[in-house]
């Protein structure tokens, strides 16, 4: 049935349907019979399932990756399709309306997604705003960044104003310096920036009593040596874990035509191309620490081997988006399934 859902809705604009089908979503769910109804459907709830990593415990492994509910809007909604947790963001101090659109590409022969969305969301302090708001409890990442017109010498107070906003909504925290689609970025994944960018959030953690997890989110096109700047930065900060990984800028073996590829242009490609290079990152890093690192899996999760592949390679816990769009809503519990 979603196959056939999922045809119609790719004939239409992909953000525009983003944000209609979680308006519908968002309706439908506003009514208590059709919530009860919705979670009942696509929950997979089985105590096999459940994962406790830094004293939280997590009804189950598959959640809902940064990207796809930006500013907290939809958590309530999003709850009830079944995801283990929900990361919002990535974040800003300032609202920012991102880069000009089109800026969200369908590669379906690819089951794959091009963006350069460029960190559009309302800002922080909406986002802390509508978590107040919330009814459903689960749990919540807040991925964070800098705005685009902050120089990276300024970056660290970005992050720091995020990350004093967010602390008593969410329950923990991913730090995001690996987007490809905001310019200079991904300069910040160096290790002496890097260090650090983390310490000082670390140090603000401490201060706060150090109760939430702080996370580095990493891309997919890293060489093995900066992986191993990667988990002694890790290891120096006292960072409690990573998630890998974000989109890539690589193109290979593509079956979408070339030239359709080039006609899209720049952004950041997730999806079924991206599942063994994750996979591959997460080995690496997982084997290079001696499993010393919890690991939030993200890249090419469609089905359940999908996950159990990143499990296997040293992951903790699992992340959906690109999958979500290709699957349908029944993704989590699915996997879940699938897993248990």
């Amino acid at each position: 049935m979603y196959r056939i859902i999922r045809a119609i809705l790719f004939r239409v604009d992909a953000e525009k349907v983003h944000y209609m089908v979680m308006r519908w979503l968002t309706n439908a769910c506003s009514v208590p019979f059709i919530r009860s109804v919705v979670r009942s459907v696509f929950t997979a709830s089985k105590p096999s399932l459940q994962r406790t990593i830094w004293g939280i415990t997590f009804p189950n492994p598959v959640g809902l990756a940064a990207g796809f509910d930006k500013d907290a809007k939809f958590t309530d909604p999003l709850a009830c399709l079944g995801f283990g947790f929900i990361e919002i963001g990535t974040l800003t101090p300032r609202p920012q309306s991102g880069n000009p659109k089109p800026r969200l590409f369908r590669l379906p022969a690819d089951s794959a997604l091009i963006n350069r969305m460029g960190f559009n969301n309302d800002g922080v302090v909406a986002a802390v705003e509508r978590l107040r708001k919330r009814k459903e409890k689960v749990i919540i990442g807040g991925n964070i960044g800098k705005n685009k017109d902050t120089p990276n010498e300024q970056a660290v107070d970005d992050y720091e104003k995020c990350f004093l906003a967010l602390y008593d909504v969410v329950d923990y925290f991913v730090v995001n310096v690996s987007s490809p689609n905001t310019p200079g970025l991904r300069a910040l994944q160096d290790k002496e920036p890097l260090t650090l960018l983390l310490s000082r959030l670390q140090m603000l953690n401490k201060q706060k009593g150090g109760q939430k997890p702080l996370l580095l989110k990493i891309a997919p096109d890293l060489t093995n040596g900066q992986l191993d700047d990667i988990i002694d930065i890790v290891r120096t900060t006292g960072l409690d874990g990573l998630v890998s990984s974000n989109t890539t800028i690589s193109r290979d073996r593509l079956a979408t035509p070339k030239a359709d590829v080039e006609a899209i242009g720049m952004g950041g490609l997730s999806g079924a191309p991206l599942r063994q290079r994750a996979t591959d990152v997460i080995r690496y890093i997982h084997k290079n620490s001696n499993g010393s690192i919890p690991i939030i899996a993200s890249g090419g999760i469609f089905t359940a081997a999908d996950a159990r592949e990143k499990l296997d390679a040293g992951a903790s816990l699992v992340q959906v988006y690109t999958g979500f769009i290709y699957e349908g809503p029944a993704i989590a519990k699915n996997i879940c399934n699938g897993l248990s």
